[in-house]
Order: structure tokens, then sequence, then C-alpha cells
């Protein structure tokens, strides 16, 4: 199907949209109105601009308050809708988009709405352009796609059809499963947005807050299944008001975008149970072609998370990982890696940045995060198709051919190959180290990386989380505000059940670092069976685990049936604790290096799948007040 976005979705000026669509590979355009009034550029040469970079004009929008209105106001309407469709000609767009009347002029009569339209579209034809009707959630007589529908049918012109807005359909709770009696000749235009799941008026909700699909709380592929069952051929196109994405990189939002519309597509097709076709990769559904993304990815878990720090700091995590029980066991063969493992946990520590090839100078952080999956040259490709940028790498003719994607943060994720026959090959890039250079473990055993927490840029929190989606196939759990000292910290988890694979996501609510909330800060997060033997080992090892104030502890014994005893242990170790219907939750923090890392270890009684946020306001205290010290 043709790919298609609206100029209203992203920055910049009406030429830099052109080129950021193109750029990502999009066929189409919707024209915003406001874009093209602000363009130095006449109609003409906005066409030929757009052709020249490959871009059809799909759609131009929108036209307002046309309908139910007095005569002579509707007179007025007209010699104003000439004047666009004489525009339209020049620009090459055949589609316009006329929203629902939402002002207080609009008259409660469904006949006069109805003739209205029909010799608007009667107008419309004259000039090879088509009508599409859109009934917006805050229209004042037209709010909903049925009734939208009715009047078109009513009007019976050929020229007139319904364009669905997935936003105003979906944030109204309506059920879009009638759409499929629609006749697909008769739906105009396709417009798609998600948005998170909000308790405010609609409008704000839609002029501010919605996202690519993937990124909120809709069932987009189950909409959109239900517009291709009623026959509809056309674009599918992204029609999203964002106040972040209108401020961020275009380019970057337009791929984005993209890889929104693929993994729908995608979606689309294999819910159909549609086999791609071998050459190009697409699957047929009726009259349209839904192309086909390589195979899903299918983590089995962490094969290692990286951390990269300078000299100095890089002592500080060897300090903390020895005293979590980690061995420093081997040393890659021609890079400052150290591999240190407890159990199944492994982390690298890198004292320099693989991707710029010079010294790490910066504070300590996650770098990268190595991804255990069955085919890592099938991740690559469904990386690729998904514009995730792939990560050059300086190496050694000998050592593994590991491929890597940059994540939106600029974390690197790498595929590893975890199947029986090859072991993990990236293993023997790495010797045992000499002797003086060889660290013991001891103490309690890790049973692997639970999860990882990543900070993200302001601007590229929702892209990230599309990017984990789309890419390893994790589940977006829904975002949580926590409290810092400084500023709310929104977060979000994404999870593979299966194989217990998690990633969780923290911005600052206000943009910017915002290093001072504890939110500003990454840690790895290690799991185990008996969180009180490794905060013991911790202490026994002479590091203190994050102080957390007595009044936590306190709470504790008036909030949950715990032992006295027990809480006593916890405030020893510095443990917290939560507790869902399925489990409880059990886990610590280490001291921050360079305000920055931190890790936490964390034991998972039954079923419990959360990360303890109900105490992420006490961890970012304590971590300022750490700071202070």
């Amino acid at each position: 199907m043709r790919r298609s976005i609206a100029t209203v979705s992203l920055s910049g000026t009406l030429e830099e949209k052109l080129r950021a669509a193109a750029e990502a590979g999009f066929d189409g355009v919707e024209i915003f109105e406001n874009d093209l009034i602000a363009s130095p550029l006449r109609p003409r040469r906005i066409r030929a601009l757009a052709a020249s970079l490959g871009l059809g004009i799909d759609l131009y929008q929108p036209m307002r308050d046309i309908e139910g209105v007095d005569d002579d106001r509707f007179r007025r309407n007209l010699r104003r809708a000439r004047d666009k469709f004489a525009l339209m000609v020049e620009l090459g767009a055949d589609t316009v988009l006329v929203c629902s009347n939402a002002t207080a002029a609009a008259l409660d009569d469904d006949a006069r709405a109805a003739a209205q339209l029909r010799l608007l579209a009667e107008t419309a034809s004259e000039y090879g352009v088509r009508v599409a009707y859109e009934a917006l959630a805050w229209g004042t007589r037209v709010d909903d796609h049925e009734h939208a529908w009715r009047l078109v049918r009513e009007a019976d012109h050929p020229s007139l059809g319904v364009c669905l807005d997935s936003f105003h359909i979906l944030s109204r709770d309506g059920d879009p499963s009638g759409i499929r009696d629609i006749p697909g000749e008769k739906i105009f235009f396709l417009q798609l947005a998600d948005a998170p799941r909000m308790a405010m008026d609609v409008l704000q909700w839609s002029r501010h807050y919605r996202c690519f699909p993937g990124q909120g709380g809709f069932d987009l592929t189950a909409f959109t299944g239900h517009v291709l069952a009623a026959g509809y051929t056309g674009p599918l196109s992204l029609e999203v008001f964002n106040d972040v994405f209108r401020a961020s990189d275009a380019r970057r939002t337009a791929a984005d975008a993209l890889r929104s519309l693929s993994l729908l597509e995608d979606g689309l097709s294999r819910s159909a149970g549609e086999e791609p076709a071998a050459a190009e990769g697409e699957g047929a559904r009726g009259a349209v072609r839904l192309r086909r993304l390589p195979e899903p990815v299918r983590p089995s878990g962490f094969a290692f998370v990286e951390v990269a720090a300078e000299p100095s700091s890089a002592e500080r995590v060897r300090v903390l990982l020895g005293a979590l029980g980690f061995a420093h066991t081997r040393d890659h063969r021609s890079k400052p890696v150290q591999l240190w493992s407890n159990g199944d946990a492994r982390v690298l520590l890198n004292s320099s940045d693989p991707r710029l090839g010079h010294t790490w100078s910066g504070d300590a952080s996650v770098t990268a995060l190595g991804v255990s999956v069955p085919d890592p040259a099938n991740a690559m490709r469904r990386a690729e198709r998904l514009l995730a940028p792939p990560l050059p790498r300086r190496r050694d003719p000998a050592e593994s051919a590991l491929s890597a994607v940059a994540a939106p943060d600029g974390t690197a994720v790498f595929f590893c190959a975890d199947g029986p026959g090859d072991g993990e090959p990236w293993l023997e890039d790495f010797s045992a180290p000499p002797v003086d250079g060889y660290r013991e473990g001891g103490g309690a055993r890790l049973t692997g990386i639970d999860h990882v927490g990543l900070l993200q840029p302001f601007d590229h929190f929702d892209e990230a989380s599309l990017f984990y989606r789309s890419l390893l196939g994790l589940r977006p759990d829904t975002s949580v505000e926590m409290a810092a000292p400084d500023g709310l910290v929104r977060s979000r988890a994404l999870t593979d059940p299966a194989s217990a694979l998690r990633v969780a996501l923290h911005v600052s609510v206000l943009g910017g670092e915002h290093a001072d909330t504890g939110g500003g800060a990454q840690h790895v997060a290690l799991g185990c069976d008996d969180v009180f033997a490794v905060a013991r080992s911790l202490r026994e090892a002479g590091v203190a685990p994050l102080a957390i104030p007595d009044n936590y502890y306190d709470d504790l014994a008036c909030r949950t049936d715990l032992r006295p005893d027990t809480r006593e242990r916890m405030r020893e170790g510095g443990i917290l604790h939560d507790r869902s219907e399925e489990g409880e939750f059990l886990h610590f923090y280490t001291p921050t290096v360079d305000g920055r890392l931190f890790f936490e270890v964390v034991q998972r009684v039954g079923g419990y799948q959360g990360y303890g946020a109900a105490n992420g306001t006490v961890r970012m205290a304590a971590q300022r007040a750490e700071r202070s010290r």
C-alpha cells in the first residue's frame, strides 16, 4: 500500500518536510494548508519539488466549517472552496479533506448539511477534485464517522466520500467494526494516529498528544483491518499532531513514522495469515498489497550489557561488580574491554567507546546491549527494513562479525547468536586475563540480567518505545510517572514475556537532562534468588547499599504484614518491597557512579512482573541525598 504522512506531523518548512518524508521512504504527503500558505514556493513549484523527490500529493487539508450553515454563509463558503479547488489543480492534489462543522453556527439539520455537501462535491468535480468528509470528534452536530457516512450516503455524489481518522473514532471508544459496511470506493482517505489513553478534553488531546501507530493505547491493527475489509485501497496516511514531533528533527521523526507504518502493515499481513511473496516480501489482502517485514526476532535474553567509563570511574565500577559477586573472567583480544561474570549475568566494562574508537571520557553509563537471538542475520535484515541505523565496527578480521544498530538514544544493540550449534561466538573474542588482572568473584550467585534502565532524551521517548517494540518484539507497559526531588520522571517498561527480556525507559517530563533527578541515571538490574544474601555479600565486601530512610521502613510496618525481623533485615540491607496480586518484589540499589550509573539487585517472588515503581520516588530522593553528601 502507499504510505503517506501529513506535513503537520513534521517540523521545519514545507520544503524541509517534503525532503524528510522522501528520505524516509514515504510515497506521498498530505499538505496542511498552513504549511503551503507559509511557503515562499508557488503551488506549481511545490508540485514539481514533490515530484522530483518521488512524492505524490495525496491530500490537501483541511477545509473547515463548510456544511450545515445558513444559505448566505454557504454561498461564501462555496466561493472560498472554488479558489481552493483551483489551487489544488496547480498543486496536483485531487482530494481535499473537509472537516465537520465545529462552530456554534452549525445547524441541526441533516438534510441541509447533505444538500450542501452535494453542492460542494459538484463544484469540486468541475476541477477534478474529490471531497473526503471527516467527522471531528468535537464537531458541533456531526461528531462520529457513522453520522458522517449517513450524510455522504444521502448526498449521493460520486465526488463525495468519507475520510476515516483513527483518532476521531477510537478516542470516543466507538466500535469501528461497522466500517466494514461502508463501500470501499466511498472511503476516500484513511488517516492514522495513535494516542495514549488520557482523561482530558478531546480537542486538546488530539492537538497535542497524538503519536505514531504502536506508540499509544489504540488497537490500530484491528481498526485498519476493518477499513481494508471494507475494500479501501488508498494510502495509509499518518496525521499526528504532537508538540514534541513538531519540535524534533524532521528526518528522525519521518523515519520513526515510517517504522510505525512498517510494523502496522506487518501486523495486518500476519493477522490475516498471509504468505509473503518470495520476491517482494509482500502479501496480498483483497485489492491491496501489504508489505511484510522479515520474521520477528525471538530474543532469549541478554547476552551482555556493556558499561563504558573513564579509568577512575571504571575502577569504582569494578569495586561494585566485585562486591556483587562478579569475577573478571576474560579480556577482549584487541580492545580495552573486560568481561565480568556472575552466573548468567555478564557485564562488559569498557574504558573506550568502540563506536568512536577513542578513550571514553564521559560519565559511566550503559552504552550497549547484547541481545541473544537465534538468527542474527534475520534480526539485522528486520532492523534495516525498520530504518534502524547500522553501526560500523572496527574489528580484527579474526573477531566475530557481530551486527549492531543504534537505538534512538545512541545505545548500541548487538545481535548475538544463541543457537545450540554455534554456542556464543562473541565469547571467542575474549581470552583469559593475565593472572595479575584476574579478580575472583565471591558471595551470592545471580541468575542473570533482569532488566536495563535507560534515560532517554525528552524528544526520543516515544521513538525509543517503538524502536524496541518493532525491533525486538517487546510489549510496552502503561507509562507511569514518579516524583523526583527536582521534577516528574516518566517511565515505560517494555517486556518479552517469553524470554523475560526487559528494558525500562525513563525521561524527564520537563525535558532537558535534569541529571539531578534520579531519573537522570541509568542502571543494570540483576536477578537473584536470595536478595538478602546478595545484600549481605555486598556489605561484607565493604560496600554499603544506597541508604534508604528509616521512614520508609516505618511505613512498611503500616501498610504490609511483613514480620518485624524481616523489616529489620531489609533496613540493614537497604532492601525495598513491592507487592502485586501475582507476587512480591524485593530489591536494593548500589551507590551511584558519576551520578549516572548504578546497579540494582532484584528478587521476583511468585508471578510479580513489575519493577517496584512505587519505590521510585524513595530511590531518587535517596540518590539525591547521596550526591549531596
